[in-house]
C-alpha cells in the first residue's frame, strides 16, 4: 500500500496532476506518521555508538516453558506468558522499544496483552525504553522504591557511582513499587522481587518458575552487578560504604538463590550466549562481581599508600 501511494504521489508530481482526495489524504497521513515516529520524544536515540553493540538485533528465543527472550545482543529483555497476560522484564534503550515489541509480535503475542514491565535499574540502558513501552502497551512499570525514584526523574540518583557520566532518559509515570521479597502474581506465574543493590541502590532482580509438563526450572533475571563508576568515584570513600555493603548483600543472595537459568541485564556478564543454564550460574555471576569489586578496592587503597 505504501509503495502504491508513493508511486501515485510521484506520478502526480511529475504530471502536475492533483491526487484524488482519498489518495492525497492517505499520502499525507503516511508522511505525518513517519514524521511523528521519527520525532517521538520517547524513542529518540541515546548512546548511539554503544547502541551498535547493545542493540545488536537478535530473533526472539524461547528459554523454557512460556519464558522467552525478546531483546538484543548486548541488552537482555525477557517475556513471560502467564496465561492471563504478559510480563516484560527490562526496557533497554529508548530506540529499542519498537524492536522489542516487534519481537513480541514475532512470537505470536499482542503487545497490548503486556500487563507489567519489570525494571532492574534506573539507568538509561535498561530503563530508557520503559516510558515508550508502557505508553504503547498500557502496562504498569514495576520497580523498587529507589528504582522508581530514578525512573520518575529519568535520571541517576545522587549516590549512583556512575552519576558523573551524566545522561537522562524519558521519565516513567505509571509505576508500581514493590519491596524486596514481594511476589507479583499474574495468571499461573509468581514472580519474586529480589533486591540486589550495588550497581545502583535501587537495583532489583526477578525470579520465577517456568514449567514444561512436570519439569520446572527457576529462572533469574539478574540486575547488573558490575562495580563500574565514573572516573572520580571512590568505592573506598566513607560515603560509598552503603554501596559496598549493598554489593555484599547482593552476593549473599545470589549465592543462596535457586537458579537453574540465569539471564543477566548485560548477557556477556553471565557468560557466552544469551543466558546461562550451567549449574551454579548465579553463584558464578556473584563471584565475578565480587572479584572485580575486590580488585577495585585494592587498587584504590594502593593509590593512597
Amino acid at each position: 500500500m505504501i509503495v502504491m501511494m508513493t508511486f501515485a504521489a510521484w506520478l502526480a508530481g511529475v504530471n502536475h496532476v492533483p491526487l484524488p482526495l482519498a489518495d492525497e489524504a492517505r499520502v499525507q497521513m503516511a508522511a505525518g506518521a513517519a514524521t511523528a515516529a521519527a520525532d517521538d520524544p520517547l524513542t529518540r536515540p541515546m548512546a548511539v555508538e554503544r547502541a551498535k553493540q547493545w542493540l545488536a538485533p537478535l530473533p526472539p528465543e524461547k528459554i523454557f516453558g512460556a519464558s522467552y527472550l525478546v531483546g538484543f545482543g548486548g541488552l537482555s529483555v525477557a517475556l513471560i506468558d502467564t496465561g492471563a497476560g504478559l510480563v516484560l522484564v527490562d526496557g533497554a534503550l529508548p530506540q529499542g522499544a519498537p524492536l522489542i515489541l516487534a519481537n513480541v509480535r514475532k512470537l505470536g503475542f499482542d503487545p497490548k496483552d503486556i500487563k507489567f514491565i519489570l525494571s532492574t535499574e534506573p539507568h538509561y540502558d535498561h530503563g530508557g525504553g520503559l516510558a515508550a513501552l508502557a505508553r504503547d502497551t498500557g502496562a504498569t512499570v514495576v520497580a523498587s522504591a529507589r528504582g522508581a525514584e530514578g525512573l520518575r526523574a529519568g535520571a541517576m540518583a545522587e549516590d549512583d557511582p556512575q552519576l558523573r557520566y551524566g545522561g537522562t532518559w524519558p521519565a516513567v509515570s505509571r509505576l508500581r513499587v514493590v519491596k524486596d521479597g514481594e511476589v507479583l502474581r499474574l495468571g499461573k506465574t509468581a514472580i519474586a522481587a529480589v533486591a540486589t543493590p550495588g550497581h545502583t541502590m535501587g537495583s532489583m532482580s526477578w525470579r520465577w518458575q517456568a514449567c514444561e509438563g512436570k519439569t520446572c526450572k527457576t529462572i533469574v533475571f539478574a540486575s547488573s552487578l558490575n562495580p563500574v563508576s565514573a572516573d572520580d568515584y571512590r568505592y573506598t570513600a566513607p560515603a560509598s560504604a552503603p554501596i559496598v555493603a549493598g554489593f555484599e548483600a547482593s552476593y549473599r543472595k545470589m549465592d543462596a538463590m535457586a537458579c537453574d537459568v540465569l539471564i543477566s541485564a548485560h548477557p556477556d556478564n553471565a557468560g557466552p550466549g544469551r543466558y546461562n543454564d550451567a549449574p551454579g550460574a548465579c553463584r558464578a555471576y556473584a563471584d565475578r562481581s565480587r572479584k572485580l569489586l575486590a580488585k577495585r578496592l585494592a587498587d584504590e587503597r594502593s593509590q593512597v599508600e
